[in-house]
C-alpha cells in the first residue's frame, strides 16, 4: 500500500502502531475500535446497504493489518485507513457491475434564462423539537446523496460528511486537488436540486 504526504501521527496511533508491529493482537483491537464505527458508517454512505457496509469494513481492516507491519505513518492512521476503504468500495462496486460512472454537467444546473437556478431547501434549524419534520429531511438527503454518481459520492463523503480537507481528499482518492474542488462543487450543486425537488414532490404529496 502507498503512504501520503508526510502529517503529524496521532499519538494514540502512533503507539498502537507500535505495539502492533511488536506483536500485540490488543492493540489490534484497540484500532479496531477506535475506527470501525467510522469506516462502517462511510462504508453505509456509499453503497447504502449494511451488508456491503459490513463487508468494506471487513475488508478495509483486513487489508490494514495485512500491510500495517509496513506503515511508515507517513500520514495519518485515520487517513490511510479510509483510503483503504475508499478502494474497497471502489471494488465492490465494480464487482456489482453497475452503469458506469456519469459526469455531473453544470450545464444542468442552468436555467433558460441563463442564471444558476434558485432551488427551495427547507431550513428548519431554529425548530429543533419537530423531530419528524426533522427525520424527514435526513431521509430526503440520505437518499439525495446516494443518488450520486460514486466518483462525486466519494468526494462529498470524505470532505462534507468525514471532514477531511482538500489535500487529505486528494491522497486518500489518488487524484488532483483541483479535481476535488472541481467534484465537490459539482456535487454539491446536484444534491441542491434534488433535495429541492423531492422536498417539492414531498409537500405535493
Amino acid at each position: 500500500m502507498n503512504e501520503m504526504t508526510d502529517v503529524t501521527a496521532d499519538p494514540t496511533d502512533h503507539h498502537l502502531i507500535d505495539q502492533f508491529k511488536a506483536g500485540s493482537m490488543e492493540a489490534m483491537e484497540k484500532i479496531v475500535g477506535r475506527y470501525e464505527d467510522r469506516i462502517f458508517t462511510f462504508g453505509l454512505k456509499m453503497c447504502g446497504h449494511l451488508q456491503d457496509a459490513e463487508d468494506i469494513a471487513q475488508e478495509t481492516f483486513l487489508n490494514a493489518f495485512r500491510y500495517l507491519k509496513d506503515f511508515r505513518e507517513e500520514t495519518k492512521l485515520k487517513n490511510w485507513l479510509f483510503m483503504i476503504a475508499a478502494r474497497a468500495c471502489i471494488r465492490k462496486r465494480r464487482k456489482k457491475k453497475c452503469e458506469p460512472d456519469h459526469e455531473i454537467s453544470l450545464d444542468s444546473f442552468v436555467q433558460e434564462d441563463g442564471s444558476a437556478g434558485r432551488y427551495e431547501i427547507p431550513d428548519w434549524s431554529d425548530d429543533p423539537s419537530d423531530n419528524v419534520i426533522r427525520a424527514e429531511l435526513k431521509r430526503i438527503i440520505d437518499a439525495a446523496i446516494q443518488t450520486l454518481p460514486q466518483k462525486y459520492k466519494l468526494v462529498f463523503n470524505l470532505r462534507d460528511m468525514e471532514g477531511f480537507s482538500t489535500k487529505e481528499t486528494a491522497e486518500i482518492l489518488g487524484i488532483s486537488a483541483q479535481a476535488v474542488k472541481t467534484r465537490l462543487h459539482r456535487a454539491r450543486l446536484f444534491l441542491r436540486e434534488e433535495i429541492s425537488k423531492r422536498y417539492k414532490e414531498g409537500r405535493s404529496r
